[in-house]
């Protein structure tokens, strides 16, 4: 088990310089610094959010983070360290993604001062914001006037609007690919697909969400006429 989490350690910190350099290449001056907690690294789906290439600001991960992560790692409860292992394993593939510039700051100077305080600290320093999905270090960042990013709200921002069971009034426009089906668009464009709906195209009818279907090229809703 420690032989594991050194390695992963090691590997990381023996990554950092040559993957900094190669991605200085890219490197683009007034990025804010965007400055990540451990429980951000737990969660890990920042790295999902990184491999999409939707950040474009610098990732910066302080090695007291890190050495967070290995002590949660040594611990004696067992899903702490099955979770620090995971957000060791996080670090080491953010580092690998060449669309994310990650920098692991060494920060020896605050060695011995509580992480949440040096994040808040180096964030306020350097006009950045903090990754966190820790309540009160969100809370403590607000009232500080420190800006913080929050993967919880990202994840509720991009939900679908609609659940299944869901009722609404739709047109519907043409037929769909498979037989009996009917299709209507939402608002914003995106396609409901509704069974035994291909006799009513030209009128609007209420239909009943069933499941929804996402992809890179976007969403799909599959409903049924519903009963009034």
């Amino acid at each position: 088990m420690e032989l594991f989490i050194l390695i992963i350690t090691l590997a990381i910190f023996a990554e950092t310089s040559f993957l900094v350099l190669k991605k200085q290449k890219n490197h683009r001056s007034g990025k804010r610094k965007i400055f990540v907690d451990t429980s951000a690294l737990i969660d890990g789906r920042i790295l999902n959010i990184a491999r999409t290439g939707f950040i474009n600001d610098d990732l910066v991960i302080l090695k007291n983070v890190l050495l967070e992560l290995q002590l949660l790692a040594d611990g004696k409860d067992a899903e702490k360290r099955s979770r620090a292992r995971a957000g060791l394993e996080t670090v080491a593939e953010l580092e690998r993604v060449i669309e994310t510039d990650v920098e692991i700051m060494d920060d020896a100077e605050y060695y011995g001062a509580k992480v949440d305080e040096e994040l808040l600290k180096l964030a306020k320093e350097n006009k950045g914001a903090i990754l966190t999905l820790d309540y009160n270090l969100i809370k403590v960042a607000e009232a500080e006037k420190i800006a913080t990013l929050n993967i919880n709200d990202l994840a509720l921002a991009v939900r679908s609007e609609f659940l299944p069971g869901e009722k609404i009034k739709l047109k519907i426009l043409e037929k769909g690919s498979n037989r009996g089906q009917g299709v209507g668009h939402l608002n914003d464009g995106t396609m409901i697909v509704v069974d035994n709906a291909a006799s009513k195209i030209g009128k609007e009818v209420l239909v009943e969400f069933v499941k929804f279907h996402e992809t890179s090229a976007g969403k799909m809703i599959f409903a049924k006429i519903a009963k009034s």
